[in-house]
């Protein structure tokens, strides 16, 4: 068994959960004034699911980042680079469709996110199984955020 550098995983996943934290800047006050104004399709899954959800597949995705980047920092660095693209495109996805008040600007930027999602698993899959199979719940959340973001702006 490998032992576990508990400061490069802690490190991983605050980065990942700090994504997260820096969203809910722009969804608090919309998630409770402009959100529950909006048509939507019905496979909304209840508010109360978005915050637990994520909170662990930010877990996942910083558990995913420390095995890649126990694998050597240097030599993975494209794949890390990569996760940090998607990182950020994910807490931009937040200003975009909460802090923006724009689905259409939402759509445009969580589809740029869901192919650097599948990249970032190409690059961790030939690294680490583990790691990419860590990312399988994200994306698959992010494909369904996708399509609830696509029937808003169509119902709206």
């Amino acid at each position: 068994m490998e032992k576990v550098n508990i400061k490069k995983l802690l490190i991983s996943v605050i980065l990942c959960l700090s994504a997260g934290i820096f969203g809910s800047i722009f969804t608090t006050t919309a998630v409770r004034d402009w959100y529950p104004t909006l048509a939507k399709p019905w496979f909304t899954p209840p508010n109360w699911v978005f915050s637990p959800v994520w909170i662990t597949l930010y877990i996942l995705m910083g558990i995913s980042l420390y095995l890649v980047w126990e694998k050597g920092l240097q030599k993975n660095k494209d794949a890390i680079g990569i996760f940090g693209v998607q990182l950020f495109l994910n807490a931009l996805w937040s200003y975009l469709f909460f802090g923006l008040q724009s689905p259409l600007y939402g759509l445009i930027g969580i589809l740029v996110l869901w192919f650097a999602i599948a990249l970032t698993m190409y690059y961790f899959f030939k690294i680490s199984k583990k790691a990419g199979l860590l990312l399988v719940p994200y994306i698959v959340w992010v494909t369904i955020a996708t399509f609830l973001n696509y029937y808003i702006l169509l119902l709206n």
